[in-house]
């Protein structure tokens, strides 16, 4: 049986919740065609979450890595394709972490792809009616973060390993006091994720989309 690792975070920002973990947490342990999910929670604090990622790999030996993250202000899926090797933050992490314009892995590549099939997930959601898209900026806080040195840990290695980010909106009770901003329901979220864990699974053996 396959085997995928979904990760989300922690909540930051002020925040009481984090929808990444609440959709992960949902799919821990579920059965789909002949895989497995293992879903963990990530503090939402630059380097430690890329270190606990790492015993994860070692300890889990995913076929496939899923990280999940909050982008608040978004409105659909957004399925990432490239990660920069930047690290530039607005506010402070949960450690109170802030750095300013630093490199991720000093010397490394400027940036790594998504080794998902991004274009194909993105289709398959939109197929089940829910608004997504493959999107070229994951940000330069933590969420980017974690994608690049998950992408420069599995190109080093693990290249047999298929990885990615995906990012998702508010909870509708995250916009309470928010009327402007959108949001999606964890229900609809979730069936996102269990779709693009599945198209996923398939980049095992498919090329890249």
């Amino acid at each position: 049986m396959k085997k995928v690792l979904l990760t989300g975070f922690d909540p930051f920002g002020g925040e009481t919740i984090n929808p990444s973990w609440e959709v992960a947490s949902r799919l821990h342990q579920r059965k789909l065609e002949g895989l497995e999910v293992e879903a963990r929670q990530l503090p939402t604090v630059f380097h430690k979450s890329l270190n606990l990622l790492r015993q994860l790999l070692l300890n889990v030996k995913p076929d496939v890595v899923i990280c999940v993250g909050q982008a608040g202000g978004r409105s659909d899926i957004a399925i990432e394709r490239v990660a920069v090797n930047l690290s530039d933050a607005r506010i402070s992490d949960n450690e109170e972490n802030k750095p300013i314009d630093e490199p991720i892995i000093p010397g490394g590549p400027a940036a790594y792809w998504s080794t998902l099939p991004v274009k194909a997930i993105a289709a398959a959601i939109r197929q089940d009616g829910i608004p997504a898209s493959v999107s070229y900026s994951a940000g330069t806080f933590v969420c980017n973060h974690l994608f690049y040195g998950l992408q420069h840990m599995l190109a080093s290695d693990y290249p047999s390993m298929k990885s990615g980010f995906i990012h998702i909106p508010y909870l509708p009770a995250q916009t309470a006091e928010r009327p402007n901003l959108p949001s999606m329901s964890l229900d609809v979220m979730e069936r996102a994720i269990e779709i693009a864990i599945k198209t996923s699974i398939l980049s095992v053996c498919e090329p890249v989309a």
